[in-house]
Formats: structure tokens, C-alpha cells, sequence
């Protein structure tokens, strides 16, 4: 047990400093003016009154795009009773990954009905955007590729999207969008959290029986909830 402990206890540390590290550059950067992330649901009032899924996804990842059929049916059972936003997560070892959140940021500011659209697109067409199909293709090839691909989602002009990966405001949204996963201990894709907890098997796609097992029960205290506050209301 002793000699587990001291194993262990690098690991902590070191997981430790990094959040630190992540957190301190957020802070450093400066507080974004809005709260990171694309709604795909919910967004309006009574949040309070509603359960929030926070979803980590990086464009190019198969597992993030496993999970995201299931979960616009989980949306579609439980709208309006769900929220979910849509943190677009770079993982580092995906070499194109910054630029795809980044071209989803473009999408959003230009067109934000097409955010979603544009990131069905890159699930449909990930595999063209992994590491060994593109080592020998230069990044000014590979904006060019991400544009015309944008065109069928986002309907701007390819010189209009292209223009937005010359925008800072696009490079220091995707940088946020990437700090705050970080800052919320988020070290891989997908990742979900439901009212700020984290859910187990991070990193792994979440099959419709564990995600209703996940909201069914919260539902209910909801519901019972609003009945103590009717009857303390009529009362």
C-alpha cells in the first residue's frame, strides 16, 4: 500500500500543477464576456429549472463523434427540460484538431445556425483530417480544405471564412474554449458533465439506457420539487 501511495502521489501532484498552470493562463488571458461553448439546446430563461449538459468534443475525434448521435436523441426526449453546450476540446495529439475548433468558432460568429451543421460535416468527413493522411500537407492547405468544406454548412463565401482565421477574435475564442476544458480537469474527448458533476467514463461515447439512467431520476426530483413549491404556493 505504502509503495502504491508513493506512485501515486507524483501523479497528483503533477496532475495538480497543471491545473494550476491551466487555470493561471485562463485568468492571465482574461475573463471571456460570455460563457464558453455553443448552445444546442436551451440557452433561454428558467435555467433553473432545467438540467445543463456540458459537452467536451473535439471535431476530429471518433469517440466524440460516437457520442453525438445519441445525444441529440437524448435532446430530443427531454427538450425543453434539457440544455446542453458544446465545448469545442483540441486534443493535442490531433494535429489538425486547433484548427477544425477553430473554423467552428468562424462558423458560429458568421453563421451561428451552421455551428452544428458544420460539426456533422467534420464527423462525416473526420478521417481525411487524422494525423497520417495529412503529415505531408501544410497548414495553409489544410485552412483551405476546412474552408470549402465550411461552404455546404455555412453558406458565406470561401474568401469571408477564409478571412476569419485571419481574425484574433476567432484564435482567442478556440484558446478559451480549450483553457476552460482545462481548468474543469478535461484531459480527453468526450467528456460530460450534468449540472457541473463529471460523469464516469470520460473519454468514451455514453450508449441512450446510461443516459437516461443519468437524467430520469433527476427529472423526477424535479418534478417533485415543483409540487412542494405548488403546494407551499397554494398553502
Amino acid at each position: 500500500m505504502a509503495e502504491r501511495a508513493a506512485l501515486l502521489f507524483p501523479r497528483l501532484l503533477l496532475g495538480f500543477f497543471f491545473f494550476v498552470l491551466f487555470t493561471s493562463c485562463v485568468f492571465a488571458s482574461g475573463i471571456p464576456s460570455k460563457y464558453d461553448g455553443f448552445y444546442y439546446s436551451g440557452g433561454g430563461e428558467g435555467w433553473e429549472d432545467v438540467i445543463v449538459v456540458d459537452a467536451f468534443l473535439d471535431p476530429l475525434c471518433p469517440d466524440s463523434r460516437d457520442s453525438w448521435p445519441t445525444l441529440k436523441k437524448v435532446v430530443e426526449l427531454y427538450s425543453p427540460l434539457l440544455a446542453v453546450i458544446v465545448h469545442p476540446f483540441p486534443l493535442p495529439y490531433h494535429s489538425n484538431s486547433f484548427l477544425a475548433c477553430r473554423a467552428l468558432h468562424i462558423a458560429n460568429k458568421l453563421n451561428a445556425s451552421s455551428t452544428f451543421p458544420f460539426l456533422e460535416l467534420f464527423f462525416r468527413y473526420q478521417e481525411k483530417y487524422y494525423n497520417a493522411p495529412t503529415k505531408n500537407i501544410t497548414r495553409t492547405a489544410m485552412i483551405e480544405d476546412m474552408a470549402n468544406l465550411s461552404i455546404e454548412a455555412v453558406g458565406n463565401s470561401l474568401s469571408e471564412f477564409l478571412s476569419g482565421f485571419d481574425d484574433q477574435e476567432t484564435d482567442l475564442a478556440t484558446r478559451i474554449s480549450f483553457k476552460y476544458g482545462c481548468s474543469r480537469g478535461v484531459y480527453g474527448a468526450p467528456f460530460f458533465f450534468v449540472n457541473g458533476f463529471l460523469l464516469p467514463d470520460a473519454g468514451s461515447a455514453l450508449d441512450f439506457a446510461t443516459w437516461k439512467n443519468i437524467i430520469d431520476p433527476l427529472l423526477a426530483k424535479h418534478k417533485k420539487q415543483g409540487s412542494a413549491r405548488l403546494l407551499s404556493f397554494l398553502m
